[in-house]
């Protein structure tokens, strides 16, 4: 294989997507037969983090990039999707039951629930695909990986990623405590915006963005934060959580959506 610094992304990184793409359609068939016995479909959720770690390390190990870039690459998809799918599984998945959102789906599909799952978790092994494109173009970077660019975008990614881990252990401190039990979590970055998970999950992958502005293939990171953006604002976060929250919480969870933003932290209205 020729050195990236010469070839960058233009030598076609396509093959690589497709072997991982490939190899997450196998792992989800597998999780998909899992779940039919455990009826807990949150490991689709787990699946694409510990895929995409999977994916990002076989990349690295294909491409000659140099220590320093395939250490960044590793370091970038284990800090993110390692605690983020060890939280899921702790939170979701072990000795717990299925999320409501997941029941409602099965409810709602009736005698297609298992056709309709089939597909959901294919398309955890699309996600994969798409997701790890990011981290593909940070490791074929020619640049070094100092640049001031990088260490902007770097910047933005430990925010991001901190403040991601920080809301999801606020809420989990929350909901372990049986006094709160039938109330909404107003606490830390939950005062702020009612899914502030979700937003630094948004700004987490534009710091892909900026850490690769000018690359070769810079232009492919943006298809992360446009299609993340889309996913959690009109399909498949804000939405469900939102009526399975006033389903469960009702007028309080209704209080919460005048006076909080729903997805930009901001000072709350009331």
């Amino acid at each position: 294989m020729m050195d990236a610094d010469s070839v960058g992304i233009e030598s076609n990184p396509l093959p690589l997507v497709l072997e991982g793409y490939l190899a997450m359609m196998v792992v989800m068939v597998i999780l998909w037969f899992v779940q039919q016995r455990t009826r807990n479909a949150s490991l689709a959720e787990v699946g694409f983090c510990l895929g995409l770690v999977s994916v990002v390390i076989g990349y690295s190990v294909q491409t000659i990039s140099g220590i320093e870039r395939t250490s960044l690459a590793v370091m970038l998809v284990v800090l993110y999707a390692g605690r983020l799918g060890h939280y899921l599984l702790v939170d979701r998945v072990i000795g717990k039951e299925e999320d409501p959102r997941y029941h409602r789906l099965r409810k709602g599909w009736g005698k297609s629930a298992a056709v309709n799952m089939f597909l959901y978790f294919q398309l955890q092994a699309v996600a994969v695909a798409t997701f790890s494109i990011p981290f593909l173009v940070v490791l074929w970077n020619p640049r070094p990986p100092t640049s001031i660019v990088e260490l902007i975008g770097l910047l933005i990614w430990g925010v991001a990623v901190a403040g991601e881990a920080r809301a999801d252990r606020q809420l989990a401190q929350f909901r372990a405590d049986p006094r709160n039990q039938g109330r909404v979590c107003r606490e830390g970055l939950w005062r702020y915006s009612r899914h502030p998970n979700y937003f630094f999950e948004w700004v987490h992958w534009w710091s892909f963005v900026v850490m690769t502005l000018g690359a070769s293939g810079w232009a492919f990171t943006l298809i992360a934060p446009i299609v993340m953006g889309w996913m959690l604002l009109k399909v498949t976060g804000i939405p469900p959580n939102e009526a399975q929250a006033l389903e469960s919480l009702g007028d309080d969870y209704r209080t919460y959506q005048r006076t909080t933003n729903a997805f930009i932290p901001g000072k709350p209205k009331g």
